[in-house]
């Protein structure tokens, strides 16, 4: 569950629907202060039970610097329409929704595209389907595959309460609705409440969970559980001159801090490491992570090689991927090293 402390909608911030050519997707729009947008804008992709609000603490400061902003509700999240049936969940058709928001943002451009743990595996799809139309991609809290550890086994005990037949038996979404609304009242209320969520943020979790199509929360969950490793793919894209950067709290429960480091030098991709911070570094260190993000994406479009940590310039590759390198150096390391 998603540890949001406020829902105070910046200044600059607004709620909207963004019309694609896969349909309408709910968003929160930041904008510059000023209204003047001088950098490339950028999507942001959220995880699993998670939605748009979880970028709340972050969007004003990275729209500051220059650029227009969009976090969206993934299809059948909270606000966002679901899909007829399990196939539209598919990585697949997931990864075509992306690339879809990535157009209506752009403009024909092209975009910087972060993703939060199950939101980074989509948005590596997105890449891996159509890259021309990213700048940057960002992994934050995601790992290479799937997920273990005691987020699997809450997985596995998800997926024991909605679909024990593994999808034999028809998807009865009334049914799920009220299996979803049990397990809220039975188990996932009262633990916000013992980690001291304001009541104010807990009617909103609670609402976010209901609106969230349970056969959205099936596919998902079954995606973490079985996800491939496409780390190989992706790093053939970063040697080709994509712009890629890995950012992980330290105490990430999730995927492991070791995990998403060695998957960052698989990529060849920056990294940094949060400190303080454990699975929602958006949340949890939201200076921190603006601040990596801005850095990051500035550089990106400064169109100048890039020296990683291991020494080794990336290979030029921009005429073949029809962008240009990054030129931003290595992102500050920090010392030391929720459902997805």
């Amino acid at each position: 569950m998603s540890n949001l402390r406020s829902l105070q909608m910046p200044e600059q911030v607004r709620s909207a629907t963004l019309m694609t050519a896969r349909g309408p997707f709910a968003i929160l729009e930041a904008q510059p202060t000023r209204g003047v947008t001088h950098r490339r804008p950028a999507v942001l992709i959220p995880g699993y039970t998670g939605s748009k609000e979880d970028f709340l603490p972050i969007l004003e400061p990275l729209a500051a610097a220059g650029r227009t902003v969009v976090a969206i509700d993934q299809r059948g999240q909270y606000q966002s329409p679901a899909a007829p049936d399990r196939a539209g969940y598919s990585p697949e058709g997931l990864g075509a929704d992306v690339l879809a928001v990535a157009e209506a943002v752009a403009g024909g451009g092209s975009v910087h595209l972060a993703g939060h743990s199950l939101g980074g595996l989509v948005a590596r799809e997105a890449v891996l389907q159509r890259a021309a139309g990213f700048l940057s991609v960002t992994l934050l809290g995601s790992g290479p595959g799937a997920i273990g550890g005691d987020r699997s086994d809450t997985l596995k005990q998800a997926l024991g309460l909605l679909d024990p037949t593994d999808g034999v038996q028809p998807d009865d979404r009334t049914l799920l609705t009220a299996l979803v609304r049990q397990a809220w009242h039975d188990r996932d209320e009262p633990e916000a409440r013992a980690e001291g969520t304001n009541e104010h943020v807990l009617a909103f979790l609670k609402e976010r969970r209901l609106r969230t199509c349970p056969v959205q929360l099936i596919v998902a969950a079954r995606y973490l559980l079985t996800c491939q490793d496409r780390t190989d793919e992706l790093a053939e894209l970063v040697a080709a001159g994509l712009p890629a950067l890995v950012v992980y709290g330290e105490n990430d429960d999730a995927w492991l801090p070791a995990e998403q480091d060695q998957m960052a030098r698989r990529l060849g991709a920056e990294r940094t490491c949060i400190p303080g911070a454990a699975h929602a570094p958006a949340i949890e260190a939201p200076v921190t992570t603006a601040a990596t993000l801005t850095n990051f994406w500035n550089g990106a479009e400064q169109r100048q090689p890039t020296v990683h940590s291991c020494g080794r310039a990336r290979q030029k590759g921009a005429d073949e991927m029809g962008r240009s390198n990054d030129g931003h150096p290595p992102v500050n390391r920090a010392a030391g090293l929720s459902l997805a």
